[in-house]
């Protein structure tokens, strides 16, 4: 069973940059799917950006495609999020989530089996 820890979270201006990252520890990472999610003040966990066991495919949301970078190292145990041109609609607690079944698909959280306690991002307008 793995567990992850996420970090990087804060507070920043609108325009501003942050890195987020999830360490893994307790499993063998490279063999999850991993995915970032968010959740903000009175809405539902959404998708943000997946990322396959081999970082060598990546899905983003609409509404991030273009602005945040999914990535991971697989030898650190480690997945980032480095989020550009943020927005105050981005703020929200990010998540980081492990899978391992190909039966939902990368955006959809019920497919995730693992997750971290989240870190909050808070953009200022």
């Amino acid at each position: 069973q793995v567990q992850l820890v996420e970090s990087g979270g804060g507070l920043v201006q609108a325009g501003g940059s942050l890195r987020l990252s999830c360490a893994a520890s307790g499993g063998t990472f490279s063999i999850y799917d991993m995915g970032w999610f968010r959740q903000a003040p009175g809405k539902e966990r959404e998708f943000v950006a997946a990322i396959i066991r081999s970082g060598r495919s990546t899905y983003y949301a609409d509404s991030v495609k273009g602005r945040f970078t999914i990535s991971r190292d697989n030898a650190k145990n480690t997945m980032y999020l480095q989020m550009n041109s943020l927005k105050s609609e981005d703020t929200a607690v990010y998540y980081c989530a492990a899978k391992i079944l190909i039966y939902y698909s990368h955006s959809d959280r019920r497919g995730y089996d693992y997750w971290g306690q989240g870190t909050q991002v808070t953009v200022s307008s």
